[in-house]
C-alpha cells in the first residue's frame, strides 16, 4: 500500500514539474523577442551615407513612411511607391511615381545612385537612431537619420509661391521671401518688401496660419514686388498643411494645392 502511495506522488511531482517546463516555455515563445525591428510606419528619414558614394552638399534624399507607402525626394525629384516591411524585411512594391525634373549631374548621379540602392533593399534595421537599409546578402546599401516634422524653432527662404491663378511660380530675382515659425507659436518675416508677423497652429500635418499683419512700406523696384507680396500673403491664409523633407518644406492648401515652397534658411538645422 505504501509502494503505491509513493508511486502516485511521485507521479504527481513528475506531472507539476512537467506542467511548468511547458509553462515556462510557453511563456518565452509568447514574449515579445528583444530583437524585433521596429515598424517603419510613421516615420520619416534623411539619407547619411550611401554605400561606396560621398554625398554632395545641397541635397538631401528623404523617405517618409505613412500609410504603406514611402515618399520623399530623391535629392532631385520626388517619388512615391508602396512597400512592405515586417519582421525586418523590406523591399519597395510597384507601381511607383516620379516627377521628371532635370538637375545639375552631381545631384542627378546621387538620385540615381540612392534609387538604385531601394531598389536594391531587401531588409532593414534601426541602429541606435540609425535606420540601416541592407541588400539580399546583409551588406549596407544605405544608412538614415532621424527627420524632424515639427515646424517650431524653424526658419524658410519661400522658393515659390501660389499666384492666386492656379500656378505656383517662383519668387522674382533681387526679393527674398522668409518664414520664421517661433517656438511660442508667432510666425514673421519677409514678404519681400514689408516684414509681417502673426501666428500658427501646428498638429501632425495639419497647419493654421492666423491673421498675418505686414508694415506700410511701397517698394518699386523690382517692378512687381508689390502685386507678389500681396500674392504671397493671400497664399498663406490658405494654408492647410505642411510636409517637412529635409532642407524642404510644402505648404498646401486643403484641397491639396501648393500654397508655397521653401528651403531651410542658411544657418538654419532643420
Amino acid at each position: 500500500m505504501g509502494s503505491i502511495r509513493a508511486r502516485i506522488a511521485a507521479a504527481l511531482r513528475t506531472g507539476a514539474m512537467l506542467l511548468m517546463a511547458h509553462g515556462l516555455i510557453a511563456c518565452a515563445a509568447s514574449a515579445p523577442g528583444k530583437d524585433v525591428t521596429p515598424t517603419l510606419n510613421n516615420t520619416a528619414w534623411t539619407l547619411s551615407s550611401l554605400a561606396g558614394r560621398t554625398l554632395p552638399g545641397g541635397s538631401t534624399p528623404t523617405m517618409q513612411f505613412e500609410g504603406g507607402r514611402v515618399q520623399g525626394s530623391d535629392g532631385c525629384n520626388r517619388y512615391s511607391a508602396p512597400y512592405t516591411a515586417a519582421d525586418g524585411r523590406f523591399q519597395l512594391g510597384s507601381p511607383g511615381v516620379s516627377t521628371q525634373m532635370a538637375c545639375p549631374e552631381p545631384i542627378t548621379r546621387l538620385a540615381g545612385d540612392f534609387n538604385a540602392a531601394l531598389a536594391k533593399a531587401r531588409a532593414y534595421r534601426i541602429d541606435g537612431t540609425s535606420l540601416v537599409l541592407l541588400d539580399a546578402a546583409g551588406a549596407a546599401v544605405a544608412t538614415f537619420a532621424p527627420q524632424a516634422t515639427g515646424l517650431a524653432g524653424t526658419a524658410w527662404e519661400v522658393t515659390g509661391y501660389n499666384n492666386g491663378r492656379q500656378a505656383v511660380v517662383s519668387v522674382m530675382t533681387g526679393t527674398r521671401l522668409t518664414m520664421e515659425f517661433m517656438p511660442d507659436g508667432k510666425l514673421r518675416g519677409s514678404a519681400g518688401c514689408n516684414s509681417f508677423v502673426g501666428s500658427y497652429t501646428s498638429s501632425g500635418s495639419n497647419l493654421t496660419i492666423g491673421s498675418v499683419a505686414a508694415t506700410r512700406k511701397a517698394c518699386l523696384e523690382p517692378e512687381g514686388t508689390m502685386a507678389q507680396e500681396a500674392a504671397f500673403l493671400r497664399a498663406l491664409e490658405t494654408v492647410a498643411t505642411a510636409r517637412r523633407e529635409g532642407e524642404r518644406l510644402e505648404l498646401r492648401t486643403a484641397s491639396g494645392a501648393l500654397a508655397a515652397t521653401l528651403s531651410a534658411a542658411v544657418g538654419s538645422k532643420p
